[in-house]
């Protein structure tokens, strides 16, 4: 498992420019998917320490993909944080419930995103 790659598995190419430009302030890595199938793809060739997945992507949702991966003997060390633009009552709860370790809502905080993953970074390497 590399420590300084993230997955991020999101729909929108605008988020995802986003999130190059904080990963990269961050220092890390990031692999690029823009629906699950591909993000459990690439989550099994790259082994991130951290898959950043949007709840709503075509085809098969984040919620469903992450249950795919936490089922995953090979993946299911890895944190999984959803990201949503449509946080409604109960959906964090739905998160975890699904496997997830961290919730984010859209828009985007900078500030909020590179603390959540920096804990996620240090509990990471405390661990391995």
């Amino acid at each position: 498992m590399d420590t300084r790659n993230i997955l991020v598995i999101e729909d929108n190419k605008l988020n995802m420019k986003l999130m190059r430009g904080i990963f990269k302030l961050g220092n890390y890595q990031i692999i690029e998917a823009f629906d699950a199938e591909t993000g459990i793809r690439l989550a099994r060739q790259h082994k991130p320490f951290l898959i950043l997945m949007d709840i709503q992507l075509p085809g098969m949702d984040g919620l469903d993909a992450t249950q795919i991966i936490k089922s995953d003997p090979l993946l299911k060390d890895i944190s999984v944080v959803a990201l949503t633009g449509f946080a409604m009552q109960g959906d964090e709860e739905k998160a975890k419930a699904s496997g997830c370790d961290g919730y984010l809502t859209k828009p985007i905080n900078v500030n909020e995103v590179l603390e959540t993953i920096a804990e996620i970074h240090r509990k990471h390497c405390q661990s391995h």
